[in-house]
């Protein structure tokens, strides 16, 4: 191997976290060469050959920066110039106090910027074994191919973990009747008319919700094949297992009725509500929020025109189930994101057992800039435990029980305590703030030395 081969950052998929990855190192000075398998190899939930694309949900959730830790991780996504973050906010969408995505232009504009990047390669080829040389970040995420998998497992030495994640469902704004329909954030929440009123709510009465469980609950359902378990990450169940938990958790889940009041007939109360987000900026299409679902295709479109206004839905999108494997981070990775068997690999993104497009992206950036920092020979500190993205690394890389070590969103549950803060609902907001303002201040300092050693 070549000294120039040694000196590139080889990084494995071209997800959230590759892309972050790549982006740091070749902003710090690193020849970045990014192994993207598709569009030559395909997946089951991608669509296209473009980098960063969003499979699932449109939404980074909260932008909130002071009382809630995904909105905390945005904050310090963009104080490290995040591509991520910097394409999100160019496409964002009005979603109330979260951050939605025109899904399509964000991965155009990402996949475009690292094209054009001069320090940046993208290979279309899919990488099925570990390296024993060179520097390697493998951020392959919940679709990691079979082959590549497979020596993992066997680098490893342990049984694949694996849950599912399930896709919901997109329907075409313009067959969607708004005469029992309406446009309203939850609280009104936003700043502006149009975040007020970014949700499109469908409302249900008491016998249009248990009928709308009783055939969900009859619905044909995708099988799962042999040796396979249905374990699912919570944060995104589908609704029938939700359903399955008892009649009333979806009306207290996704279609909880609070906060909002039906212009169409404001005096009546809606027994549940099925709310659906805009999904792209010409806002044509909208997804159906909390809606992930592994029901066969005829039943999702049978079921989900139960809805009130969702009664001649068009769909541009059926939802979907899919496998997601991650390692189990605590026992196979050290505080720097490496794999411990073979120091020269560093993991990122969902394979790392976080959950979500902002962490995965969070963690593809930390390992980029440590990745970065190593092949230049500096010195780089540790991340601080206090910020959101020390939080994670400190989650997935030893402060989880390895042995019921399961996928996590960021919060502040992950956070070391302030002292002297009251604990509780009641003193939950001084809480928060005292959290993001620590970790601010934290990530900040981190940052800043980082240039320095990186100088």
């Amino acid at each position: 191997m070549t000294q120039r081969e040694t000196e590139t950052l080889h990084i494995v998929g071209g997800g959230m976290a590759g892309s972050e990855a790549a982006w740091q190192a070749a902003q710090m000075g690193v020849n970045v060469v990014i192994h993207e398998m598709r569009p030559t190899v395909g997946t089951f939930a991608h669509q296209t050959g473009n980098l960063a694309e969003m499979v699932c949900s449109n939404s980074f959730r909260s932008d909130d920066d002071e009382q809630n830790a995904v909105g905390l991780l945005h904050w310090e996504m963009r104080a490290a110039n995040g591509l991520i973050m910097s394409a999100a906010d160019a496409h964002r969408l009005p979603a109330g106090g979260a951050l939605a995505v025109d899904r399509d232009p964000f991965a155009e504009l990402v996949t475009d910027r690292l094209r054009a990047h001069p320090r940046v390669t993208v290979t279309d080829e899919e990488v099925t074994t570990l390296p024993d040389q060179g520097h390697w970040i493998f951020a392959t995420g919940p679709l990691t191919s079979p082959a590549l998998g497979q020596a993992i497992q066997t680098e490893t030495g342990a049984d694949a973990l694996a849950f599912f994640d399930a896709i919901a469902p997109i329907v075409y704004a313009d067959s969607i009747d708004m005469s029992k329909a309406w446009m309203q954030s939850r609280y009104d929440k936003g700043e502006t008319e149009e975040e007020r009123t970014a949700y499109l709510n469908c409302p249900m009465d008491r016998d249009q919700y248990e009928a709308f469980i009783d055939a969900l609950l009859a619905a044909d359902k995708t099988e799962f094949h042999d040796g396979e378990t249905a374990t699912y990450f919570d944060g995104c169940l589908p609704i029938e297992v939700m359903a399955e938990r008892g009649r009333e958790t979806l009306r207290h889940g996704p279609m909880k009725p609070v906060g909002l009041t039906n212009p169409h007939d404001p005096e009546t109360k809606a027994h549940a509500v099925v709310q659906l987000r805009r999904d792209n900026a010409l806002g044509t299409l909208f997804n159906i929020v909390g809606f992930q679902t592994k029901m066969k295709y005829g039943a999702q479109t049978d079921v989900f025109r139960m809805i009130p206004g969702l009664e001649n839905a068009s769909f541009a999108r059926l939802g979907g189930i899919h496998r997601n494997t991650f390692l189990n981070s605590p026992t196979l990775l050290d505080d720097q994101m490496r794999l411990k068997s073979k120091p020269n690999i560093r993991f990122a993104g969902q394979v790392t057992g976080v959950e979500g497009y902002v962490e995965s992206a969070a963690m593809g950036l930390v390992a980029g800039r440590l990745a970065a920092t190593q092949i230049l020979g500096h010195h780089i500190p540790a991340v601080p435990q206090d910020c959101a993205m020390g939080a994670l690394i400190h989650h997935i890389t030893g402060g989880a029980e390895a042995k019921t070590f399961q996928p996590m969103n960021v919060n502040f549950g992950l956070f070391r305590p302030v002292e002297g803060l009251k604990g509780g609902r009641r003193g939950r907001k001084d809480r928060y703030k005292a959290y993001t303002d620590r970790a601010k201040a934290a990530w900040s300092a981190w940052l800043s030395q980082s240039a320095l050693d990186a100088a």
